[in-house]
């Protein structure tokens, strides 16, 4: 047996083998001749990795002849058999430099011998520890508005057909802080009013066509009273300021001032306003309930009669360099959403961490001032220190931010299951969840997964996974697109591309490219057994 052992074939795959997750993986298929096996004998097959420090042993197979006595697999003496073999063993870096040998033990018998060992691969690429620690940490970003929205709403009611506004609605309170926020806006240049909406209403009796007329006459009355006032306090209404509409009968505010009352025959009421889509009929069967109409006609039908009034206006907030003046020098004075605002208006990261501390300092109820402390700390290599303002956000109010980043800090620390954990409960925060998640699934050897993870992000390492997954072209597109691509690994992964291509001057100049930027790659590149076929163009 151990003169023919060099006739068993061998098909490595992948070969050279490939760190895939924590492990290497190693596949094989072939054949043992006929004629080769005895039908007493025995055979032990062990693959192993050896490298300069030592060996570390795949599973050992036990193949047989058809008479021995083992419980082997059977290789038929005549016609021999084809074998496939699956097994892999955890990565330690000795293994970069290395060969697969496979060890024979040849048994029959009492007896055993050791044959010679058979090399069947180069040793292991490490490609996939390329991957860069590009983990998206996430700040909680500012709702900041420098024109912000307001309205004020305010009623006038009418005597029963009648537009006429009286003197005791001006004096209402609603009313006379209507006419208070004129004056404000009108000494205010950082107020403006933008359009007053009125609806009006007709309380559901009489005749159609007169209510109808009766709630737009009742629409133009009370704008009269706010341009009047407008006027007085020099504002202009300019173009549609005025939004005038008259909604004549109002039987929906009928319906829901009966349906909250007490009044006799309530649900009798609410009957008729079911049965009847004419308005006509329904207010006769109504009035034929004379006493009930009484107290109708005392309770519910007055305050029908009216005109709803919203004025909406705007507020200019502060400009930039008043809230960046506030921020150094007094930031109390400034809400949480100016606050987080004013470490936009700078580039220096230290006074950024100071305005995000003052954040965190003068607003305790809201969770962003503490991640975004963190989120510079993460700047500052103070991993430690992060994850305690992390943990402290969290602590104020559960947030997808903080979790997202409290996952990038498992990952740098080497949890990568946790790190997954966090970032499943953080999707919420956006898709650079999911690339966070890529870089994961590229770790654990998913690359399929972080393909999709990472979406349509042009970075090196979503060139990395497709290279890794098969799809050289597309890591070739996707790496031309990063903003890694003409760095000194961006280059080295751009060789590593044109080699799977077979695409030998992609390799060369990527290389020489590389080289420029970082001259120990040069080293790297010798041993690296992505580019076995392209040994001069490493030099």
């Amino acid at each position: 047996m151990a003169r023919y052992a060099n006739d068993i074939t061998y098909n490595v795959d992948p070969e050279p083998l490939i760190v895939r997750g924590d492990s290497v993986e190693l596949n094989i298929s072939g054949k043992f001749p006929g004629k080769y096996f005895h039908k007493k004998a025995m055979m032990e097959m062990t693959p192993t990795l050896t490298y300069a420090a030592g060996q570390t042993e795949y599973k050992m197979v036990m193949y047989q002849g058809e008479n021995a006595p083992g419980n082997g697999i059977v290789v038929p003496h005549e016609s021999g058999k084809n074998y496939t073999y699956s097994d892999k063993v955890a990565y330690t870096p000795d293994m970069e430099v290395s060969e697969v040998m496979v060890n024979f033990k040849g048994i029959m018998g009492n007896k055993s011998r050791d044959f010679d060992p058979v090399k069947i691969a180069d040793g292991v690429r490490t490609t996939p520890f390329l991957m860069l620690s590009d983990d998206k940490v996430l700040l909680g970003k500012d709702k900041f508005q420098r024109v912000t929205q307001h309205d004020l709403y305010a009623q006038i009611n009418y005597l029963v057909n009648s537009s006429h506004v009286r003197g005791s609605e001006l004096r209402e309170d609603d009313v006379k802080a209507m006419m208070a926020l004129i004056k404000d806006i009108s000494d205010d240049p950082m107020k403006a009013a933008t359009a007053l909406n009125i609806d009006a209403y007709a309380s559901p009796e009489g005749e159609i066509s007169f209510n109808e007329n009766l709630a737009d006459d009742r629409a133009k009355s009370a704008s009269k009273v706010v341009e009047q006032e407008m006027k007085r306090r020099k504002l202009k209404a300019e173009g549609s300021f005025f939004n005038l509409r008259g909604k004549g009968e109002d039987w929906k505010g009928f319906q829901k001032a009966m349906e909250a009352s007490n009044i006799p025959d309530k649900d009798l009421i609410l009957r008729i306003l079911n049965m009847y889509d004419d308005v006509t009929k329904r207010e006769k069967e109504i009035r034929n309930l004379a006493a009930t109409y009484k107290v109708i006609a005392d309770k519910i039908l007055p305050d029908l009669r009216r005109s709803q009034m919203t004025m909406v206006y705007e507020i200019t907030g502060k400009t930039d360099e008043e809230i960046l003046n506030l921020a150094r020098t007094a930031p109390a004075e400034l809400n949480v959403e100016e606050m987080l605002y004013a470490a936009t208006l700078t580039s220096d990261i230290n006074e950024q961490l100071q305005f995000y501390q003052a954040c965190a300092q003068h607003h305790t109820n809201d969770y962003r001032g503490a991640n975004n402390v963190g989120y510079i700390y993460m700047l500052q290599n103070k991993m430690n220190e992060a994850e305690a303002q992390f943990i402290k956000s969290n602590e104020i109010q559960q947030n997808p931010f903080a979790t997202n980043n409290l996952g990038v800090i498992a990952r740098l620390k080497g949890d990568r299951k946790k790190a997954m954990e966090h970032f499943q409960n953080a999707t919420a925060a956006g898709p650079e969840v999911s690339y966070n998640m890529g870089l994961i699934n590229i770790q654990n050897g998913d690359y399929q997964s972080a393909i999709g993870n990472m979406g349509s992000e042009n970075t090196f390492n979503s060139a990395l996974a497709k290279m890794l997954n098969g799809n050289a072209q597309g890591a070739k597109t996707t790496l031309e697109a990063a903003p890694e691509k003409d760095s000194a690994m961006g280059q080295y992964l751009m060789a590593i591309i044109g080699a799977r291509l077979a695409d030998g001057n992609l390799v060369k100049s990527s290389l020489q490219s590389a080289y420029s930027q970082d001259g120990s790659l040069r080293d790297k590149a010798a041993k690296d057994l992505e580019f076995r076929d392209y040994r001069d163009a490493t030099k």
